[in-house]
């Protein structure tokens, strides 16, 4: 009870306007120093907080991102997605999920792949007759999958806060991010078959594949890079991070020849910016997190777990709804802060797998991206499309709900997640 009026009063004071992170830097201190009698000990908290080598790898895998967009290379992806899928029945929406799926393991981000695959796929489908809704409910849903398939900004926070291998989350991620990539094209097959007046274009010649292929060979070696040197303990993400930005930045000035140094001056801008903001709002919900253990909001759940008999299952139900509801209401990174420290003595006690609740909780933050009322990628959506926001909140409804049959596939079948990250060279 402790733990949801304290969780109440702090999204009422978001939704007085109040930033992100003064909201929970000053609502923890001030919570603190009622409680402690001080707050002198916060200063070293915060700078021990986040004094934390993996979390460099975050401002270098945005980096990694920017040098791939400004550099164009994002256009030879979609057009040898295009090439080799267009065939099927709804093919280029098949296309536009496998070109979400590569530009996630490069942009760790599901806004900026909504956003750059979006721009592409969104005009050109409309152009050639498909169903408008169905058009942007395949881009907001794959564009989710920049969260979970690695790299993932979000899977280095809850890595770093819940003491797990960030390279075991990022392997975890693979495969469950292939598994939703094969519901969303699977379902856009179906429906566009389905469809009276549905498009079928030919099938592309051998010599129109390998051109295709020749033009995006260079894009295609960023993934493979980055991820092969993580499984097989090459490098550690933190290392991978500083490769991928620096491969980006060569194919994009020597291979793509469209790069030049303002992209670079404004895209290290751009990176400043956001890892500034997103420190912030760690150091506020790390202060966050800090308070609840003062208060032993943890303890008091793990008793209630055990007065409840909860099992494993119940328990990560339970979770899945309310990191829903919340999702609804607070920005993913912030839900990944504040119930992390919460939630971990529960795994612990009930011998829950870190990595495979930290892929669930993933999906779960990647449902809240494309659920109304404020989800990002919808938002993405309509700045592309300029239609009613209400339109694109009814074609996200489908993906929701292939959403929540893909977390309750991984629920049920957890090997989907942890066998990559028991076969590989495990390193931090």
């Amino acid at each position: 009870m402790t733990f949801i009026v304290l969780l109440a009063v702090l999204i009422g004071l978001l939704y007085l306007g109040m930033p992100m992170f003064a909201g929970m830097m000053l609502f923890s201190a001030a919570v603190l120093w009622w409680t402690e009698g001080g707050i002198g000990t916060l200063g070293e908290f915060v700078f021990n907080h986040i004094n934390v080598y993996l979390l460099v790898a975050i401002p270098l895998f945005m980096l990694m991102a920017h040098f791939m967009v400004r550099g164009r290379v994002v256009d030879d992806l979609y057009a040898a997605a295009h090439t080799f899928l267009r065939h099927l029945p709804g093919g280029l929406g098949v296309a536009t999920v496998a070109a979400c799926a590569v530009f996630a393991a490069v942009s760790g981000s599901s806004v900026a792949t909504a956003l750059t695959i979006g721009a592409v796929a969104i005009p050109q489908m409309l152009r050639l007759g498909y169903d408008p809704r169905g058009v942007y409910g395949v881009v907001a849903a794959g564009g989710t999958l920049g969260i979970l398939i690695p790299p993932s900004s979000p899977m280095i926070l809850y890595g770093v806060v819940a003491d797990t291998s960030i390279g075991a989350l990022f392997m975890a991620g693979v495969l469950p991010g292939i598994v939703l990539a094969a519901i969303f094209a699977a379902w856009c097959m179906f429906t566009e078959w389905r469809r009276a007046g549905s498009l079928r274009l030919p099938r592309a010649g051998l010599g129109e594949m390998a051109a295709a292929l020749r033009r995006s060979i260079w894009a295609l070696t960023l993934p493979p890079l980055v991820l092969g040197g993580i499984y097989f303990g090459v490098v550690t993400p933190t290392e991978a991070a500083g490769l991928g930005a620096l491969w980006a930045a060569i194919l994009a000035i020597a291979v793509y020849r469209s790069f030049g140094w303002r992209d670079l001056w404004e895209g290290a801008q751009e990176t400043a910016r956001t890892t500034a903001m997103l420190f912030l709002i760690i150091v506020g919900a790390g202060l966050f997190g800090h308070m609840l253990t003062k208060l032993r909001i943890p303890d008091e759940l793990v008793r209630l777990v055990v007065d409840y008999g909860l099992g494993r299952l119940e328990f990560i139900v339970a979770m899945m709804v309310v990191v829903f509801v919340l999702g609804l209401i607070l920005e993913s990174i912030s839900i990944i802060l504040i119930t992390t420290p919460v939630v971990l003595p529960v795994l612990q006690h009930l011998g829950i797998d870190k990595v495979w609740y930290g892929v669930l909780l993933t999906i779960n933050l990647e449902l809240a991206l494309i659920s109304p009322p404020v989800g990002m990628n919808l938002i993405v959506i309509k700045s592309i499309a300029k239609v009613p926001l209400y339109e694109i909140d009814r074609a996200a409804v489908p993906y929701i709900l292939l959403m929540i049959l893909g977390l309750a596939i991984i629920i049920a079948f957890p090997q989907i997640a942890l066998w990559l990250p028991q076969t590989m060279q495990l390193g931090r």
